[in-house]
C-alpha cells in the first residue's frame, strides 16, 4: 500500500513507532476519530508504550489530536492498541490494552464519556483479564458493528509447554517466545457487557505465520467477511509483523487466504506492515496502518483500498 503519512514516530531508528491505529467513523459528525500509540525503545523515557492519543479529522487530510493518556495513568508498564466507538445513546466508549501491574499480563479496560476529550483514565473499568479467560495475555481490541451487535477481536497469548510463571517477568509474554499469539472474539449488545466467545483464529504448526495470527480489521464484502491479520514465524519477528488476509462466513471460523506468505509488507527495513484498520464508509474503504520506514522506525499511514482488487 502506498499510503500517505498521518503521524511520524517520535524518533529515528528501530524501536520508535507511531502506530497501532484504531479508527472510528462518526456518521453524525461526518468525521473520523483515530486512536494511535507512540512508543520509544526500551530504556528511553517514557519508553515502551508510553502514550496513546486520539485524533479527529473531518476531511482525512488534517488530523488534530483531541486527547491523550500516558501509561502511568494506568500504573502500567505499557499501553498498546485501543478502540473507540459510540453507543446508540451517544456515549463514547474507549477500549484500551495495557499491562496489568498486578501480574505483568496484558489486559483490556474500558472508559466511557460523552465525548473523547472527557475520557478519564481514573475511571477505567477492567473488562478482560488474562487469568479469568485462562490465557497468558489479552490485548489489542478492534471493534466491528454488525447484525445489531458489536464484535471485538483481540490478540491473545496461548500457553505452550515453555510457558511458566516467569514468562511474565518482562511484562510482555508475546516477546518471549513462550506463547503462541492468536485471535479471540467477544460480542456485546450494548458495549457494556461482553460475552467471550473464545479463540477463533490461531497459528498452525508451520508457515510464515506459525507464531502469530492476529486479526486487525474485518471488511464485509460480497456476503463474506474479509480480514487483515498480522503474522509472524517466530518471536524474532515480534513487533515486525507483516499482513496476511483471511475469510469467514460467520466471524467465528476463519481461513487464511495467504498460507504461503504475507500479502502486504513494507519495502523498507524489516518489511513490517501491521495493525491494518480498514473501515467501509459508503462505497469507500479507508485503511490506516503502521509500517517500517528505511531507518527501521515505524510510521502511521493511511490509504484508500479496493477490496475486490486486494482479495481477488
Amino acid at each position: 500500500m502506498n499510503g500517505r503519512i498521518v503521524r511520524e514516530p517520535p524518533g529515528s531508528g528501530p524501536g520508535y513507532w507511531a502506530g497501532a491505529p484504531g479508527a472510528y467513523y462518526d456518521a453524525a459528525e461526518r468525521a473520523f476519530y483515530l486512536s494511535y500509540r507512540l512508543r520509544r525503545p526500551r530504556g528511553i523515557e517514557p519508553d515502551r508504550g508510553g502514550e496513546a492519543r486520539i485524533a479527529r479529522s473531518a476531511d482525512l487530510e488534517h488530523f488534530e489530536d483531541v486527547w491523550s493518556v500516558t501509561k502511568d495513568r494506568y500504573g502500567s508498564a505499557s499501553i498498546e492498541r485501543s478502540a473507540l466507538c459510540r453507543a446508540p445513546g451517544g456515549a463514547c466508549h474507549y477500549f484500551t490494552s495495557h499491562v496489568d501491574p498486578a501480574d505483568g499480563r496484558w489486559c483490556v479496560a474500558a472508559l466511557a464519556a460523552e465525548r473523547p476529550e472527557a475520557l478519564d483514565p481514573a475511571r477505567a473499568r477492567r473488562i478482560f483479564s488474562a487469568t479469568d479467560l485462562d490465557l497468558e495475555g489479552v490485548k489489542d481490541p478492534w471493534i466491528f458493528e454488525q447484525r445489531s451487535a458489536w464484535w471485538m477481536f483481540l490478540s491473545v497469548a496461548l500457553p505452550t509447554p515453555a510457558t511458566t510463571a516467569g514468562s511474565h517477568a518482562t511484562g510482555d509474554i508475546f516477546n518471549t517466545g513462550e506463547c503462541v499469539s492468536a485471535t479471540g472474539l467477544a460480542v456485546s449488545r450494548d458495549l457494556e457487557r461482553w460475552e467471550w466467545l473464545g479463540v477463533v483464529f490461531a497459528p498452525g504448526a508451520s508457515g510464515w505465520d506459525r507464531y502469530c495470527r492476529r486479526i486487525t480489521a474485518v471488511v464485509p464484502h460480497e456476503g463474506q467477511y474479509l480480514a487483515f491479520y498480522d503474522g509472524s514465524a517466530g518471536v524474532a519477528e515480534n513487533y515486525e509483523e507483516r499482513t496476511g488476509l483471511a475469510v469467514s462466513s460467520d466471524l467465528r471460523v476463519w481461513q487464511s487466504l495467504t498460507p504461503d506468505g504475507p500479502r502486504l509488507q513494507s519495502e523498507h527495513a524489516s518489511g513490517s506492515l501491521r495493525y491494518v484498520d480498514a473501515r467501509r464508509v459508503g462505497s469507500r474503504v479507508v485503511a490506516f496502518y503502521e509500517c517500517a520506514r528505511a531507518d527501521g522506525a515505524h510510521e502511521l499511514r493511511m490509504a484508500e483500498l479496493r477490496p475486490e482488487k486486494l482479495f481477488g
